[in-house]
């Protein structure tokens, strides 16, 4: 009785933590996963970027709860979908990509995937690539799957809206991406697919196509997104992204930057703390009875840790309080070499990139946010002599020393 007590547990925390909403119900699905059934699912990843970030580890961990339950999980590579570029959420068409860059871009991606998936035992996730079928669909297969829908189902897409009343062009590849994308549900024959709530409507149209085609009820579970304050999505797009490649130090100093209204999603979404343990850190800081930092000090080390260990996560802490908490200099500064005898100030930062642009460092040095041998200065037309050992400090955490 206990194991059942067990499985049924983790069954309601696979359809509830994290889960924005699933599709056509959670109770549909449950019912389903109860009945000792086992399901094939998957959950496809976009290769424009070289890397994963902190939102691809929701779906990934969602992932990783229903391999545990000993289902069959799929981690799709879109190699073919990422050359045709996903408008979701877009303003205006995205550059589409070539097969060598969506390949090199996602080399890595298994790696990552292992610190939640088990590619190996007795139920190993597997990795697939969509052009292994979509490369061989032909002009004709084309047609027949696109009649299933309408460009009335295609255009009512919010940001396809916006772009009409701006008079903006629409493509008429990225109506076709949601239909490639629905046909990966249907080359591998899927019971579900998850994803991030922003990823709805494509799912949705994978949804439609197992029914009208194969008459088969493919269930959808929308996972919830890791927002900044002004609501917009944590990742490459947006340019606030935390890779899974970060460093000890840069991961733990990125996520004690977030403001306090992300820490308990990110302890929903980004780690195993269990719910019930995440309430409490919520009604104390409600109540005011801690201060924001120390939970957001906690969560910082428990990601820091998964990715990089325990002493990796102590010892960026450790620095973290050195830099921010004393005023210290971090106990490891990158070196660059700089062969000029002086520069002028917003020459120097964009030469050692510690800031990319001389708008933004004029900005920068405007507000006294820039040191130099911890001096502040504030002169954006001032003259720098360079000399071996300079250290120069942009913002609260970024060091540089000239060799």
């Amino acid at each position: 009785m206990k194991q059942v007590a067990d499985v049924q547990e983790k069954i309601k925390e696979a359809l509830t933590r994290g889960v924005e909403k699933v599709y056509p119900s959670a109770e549909a699905l449950k019912e389903v996963l109860e009945s000792g059934k086992k399901i094939r699912l998957y959950c496809g990843y976009d290769p424009s970027s070289p890397t994963l970030h902190f939102g691809h580890s929701i779906t990934l961990r969602k992932l990783s709860q229903f391999q545990k339950l000993g289902h069959e999980v799929i981690m799709l590579t879109g190699d073919f979908t990422g050359m045709i570029g996903d408008p979701t959420d877009k303003t205006a068409a995205r550059k589409k990509l070539s097969r060598d860059e969506v390949i090199r871009n996602s080399e890595n991606y298994k790696k990552l995937a292992g610190n939640f998936l088990d590619f190996s035992g007795e139920n190993p996730a597997q990795i697939k690539y969509n052009s292994e079928w979509s490369d061989k669909l032909t002009f004709l297969d084309l047609i027949e799957i696109a009649s299933n829908f309408t460009v009335g189902q295609m255009i009512v897409r919010d940001m396809f809206q916006e772009r009409i009343k701006r008079n903006e062009p629409i493509y008429l590849h990225e109506f076709l991406y949601p239909i490639a994308q629905g046909y990966d549900s249907l080359a591998m024959d899927v019971d579900l697919e998850v994803g991030g709530a922003d990823q709805t409507f494509n799912m949705l149209v994978g949804r439609d196509l197992m029914k009208s085609v194969k008459n088969k009820e493919k269930f959808v579970l929308t996972t919830k997104l890791l927002t900044d304050p002004s609501g917009k999505k944590m990742g490459k797009t947006e340019g606030n992204m935390v890779s899974m490649e970060d460093s000890a130090k840069d991961m733990f100093g990125k996520i004690m930057s977030w403001p306090d209204g992300q820490i308990i999603p990110a302890f929903e979404l980004l780690t195993d703390t269990p719910l019930a343990e995440i309430e409490n850190i919520s009604c104390e800081l409600k109540e005011e009875r801690i201060n924001p930092r120390d939970p957001k000090a906690r969560l910082a080390k428990k990601i820091t840790s998964f990715y990089h260990g325990e002493e990796a996560a102590v010892q960026a802490e450790k620095e973290f309080s050195l830099v921010f908490k004393e005023g210290a200099r971090p106990l490891e500064i990158p070196e660059i070499k700089v062969s000029e005898e002086e520069l002028n100030i917003l020459d120097l930062l964009i030469k050692t990139e510690l800031i990319p642009s001389k708008s933004e460092a004029k900005r920068l040095v405007l507000q006294g946010a820039i040191e130099i041998d911890d001096e502040i200065k504030k002169d954006w037309k001032e003259t720098i002599k360079i000399k071996k050992g300079l250290v120069i400090k942009a913002g609260k955490r970024k060091f540089i020393k000239l060799r």
